[in-house]
């Protein structure tokens, strides 16, 4: 049974960093698309950063590109997301994601999903 599990989350001011991890468990992702989306209270789940073809190319969008780190250690079976320079809009609730596969498009199809971590930016 495949399982994501989201990590650190929390509360942050404006400014500071925070690092998600997302640790996968029934099966080896290391070719596999996997992304971070994110959705804040009324608004659409979008997504935020992904590792694309199975590695040779990385996504993020634009509120959250030159800010925002994605990594993966195929060793350990866990994806990252390094996030620097926090703003109250990046507030919102976490999710990584993983598909069994790579796709010609990166950002859908996601099959696995973890449960969440809130991610709270105060000003």
């Amino acid at each position: 049974q495949v399982q994501l599990v989201e990590s650190g989350g929390g509360l942050v001011q404006a400014g500071g960093s925070l690092r998600l991890s997302c640790a996968a468990s029934g099966r080896t992702f290391s070719g596999s698309d996997m992304g971070w989306f994110r959705q804040a209270p009324g608004k659409e789940r979008e997504l935020v950063a992904a590792i694309c073809w199975g590695g040779r190319s990385l996504y993020y969008s634009d509120s959250v590109k030159g800010r925002f780190t994605i990594s993966r250690d195929n060793v350990k079976n866990t994806l990252y997301l390094q996030m620097n320079s926090l703003k109250p809009e990046d507030t919102a609730v976490y999710y990584c994601a993983a598909k069994p596969y790579s796709t010609t498009n990166c950002a859908s199809a996601y099959n696995y999903w973890g449960q969440g971590t809130q991610v709270t930016v105060s000003s």
